[in-house]
């Protein structure tokens, strides 16, 4: 599943749509602990946190995430968003519970490779 495929699923509102949304997600993420994330996100994941800051761009940059959701209504302040837009960083958003964002993700990813 790639990131503009987990986009058409209109389950998300775009936040911005990133440079690179052909990219193929790996897995589901989750983790609000940003030097956590830094070091044990793999690598082409969608990270889904509650922490929708500035930080969190660089993390998922560093991390090679291919794309952030923000769940539990959560979203980007002003200069975070501007950011995300420069950098090219894909940023979704949810009113779901990080829980079931990820789950949501997995089974999206996994009716994907059984087609």
């Amino acid at each position: 599943m790639t990131v503009q495929d987990l986009i058409n699923t209109n389950r998300f509102t775009v936040i911005n749509a990133g440079d690179d949304t052909g990219r193929e997600i790996t897995k589901p993420f989750c983790c609000d602990l940003l030097s956590v994330a830094m070091s044990r996100a793999p690598e082409g994941c969608a990270w889904v946190t509650v922490m929708g800051n500035m930080n969190t761009l660089a993390v998922a940059t560093l991390s090679d995430s291919a794309c952030i959701i923000l769940a539990e209504g959560m979203l980007l302040d002003e200069a975070a968003a501007a950011k995300a837009q420069a950098q090219g960083i894909t940023v979704l958003s949810t009113q779901e519970p990080v829980f079931e964002t990820a789950l949501t993700i997995y089974r999206l990813i996994q009716d994907e490779s059984v087609s």
